[in-house]
């Protein structure tokens, strides 16, 4: 008697070699079930070919330190250039040697419902995160440029771990410690990646945190960006004391006002 579905299910699930002799055999058999359990298998094992093969092009920097003895390396990304309001939040995270999470990518290119789980998975497996946060006051003071690279530093300072080796998104900081800038490096490194991740979270956390302060501007949804119903607060009630003043059409107001 020939296995059962159930039973084929069962096998194909434990196959991840597709020139394994099963697969050959149950193309043999017409049966419909079976069919498309078996091009349903095929397609899952091709999704994590194409993954592993994804993430094994993101530790192309990090494997060419590797190759000069440096392990400690710290991918440095940053959140919130171009909101209206709240802070500029940037991280720095040191994974461990060939460190693969699937899922991991630029947080831009992740699924919202997808970063949590990812960041769990970073936080469990780095050996170091540091996160720097730099307010809306203090951007306005040195502009955004600046205020990314001071949020940057303090990122790295608060490593536990002291790296041997910056891989940083499109910047170059003034600090003693070897450095690489990457031009899309969040999407390129997977140690800038989980950077993003962790950027992203926390400031998302942070602008949930203000919309209880400040209800009517819809931080929660909007995170600070001139959204519609963002623009349309900001003419009812005015600005906060989160709102970046050197930022248009926040600076106008302002001006208007004095």
């Amino acid at each position: 008697m020939g296995q059962t579905i159930k039973e084929i299910k069962a096998t194909l699930a434990k196959l991840t070699d597709l020139s394994a002799k099963e697969f050959l055999e149950y193309e043999a058999d017409e049966r419909a079930g079976v069919q498309a359990a078996l091009k349903s298998r095929k397609k899952q094992i091709l999704a994590e070919l194409a993954e592993e093969a994804r993430l094994e092009q993101m530790l192309e920097f990090e494997k060419e330190l590797y190759g000069q003895e440096i392990q400690l390396i710290a991918g440095i990304d940053e959140v919130g250039r171009g909101p209206l309001a709240g802070p500029l939040v940037t991280a720095a995270v040191i994974l461990p040697k060939n460190c693969k999470i699937r899922g991991l990518n630029d947080s831009k290119k992740v699924p919202k419902s997808k970063h949590h789980a990812i960041l769990s998975e970073i936080q469990e497996k780095a050996l170091a995160i540091g996160i720097g946060i730099v307010d809306a006051e203090k951007i306005d003071e040195v502009n955004i440029y600046e205020a990314t690279k001071i949020a940057m530093i303090q990122a790295v300072s608060k490593l536990s771990v002291k790296p041997e080796h910056l891989l940083i998104d499109a910047m170059v900081l003034d600090f003693p410690i070897a450095q690489t800038k990457i031009i899309h490096g969040d999407a390129r490194s997977a140690s800038i990646a989980a950077a993003s991740i962790v950027a992203k979270v926390t400031r998302d956390e942070m602008m949930k945190e203000f919309a209880l302060e400040f209800p009517e501007y819809d931080f929660e949804h909007n995170a600070g960006y001139g959204t519609a119903k963002h623009l349309e607060a900001l003419t009812k009630y005015g600005i906060t004391r989160i709102h970046r003043k050197s930022y248009e059409p926040i600076k106008t107001m302002v001006n208007f006002k004095s």
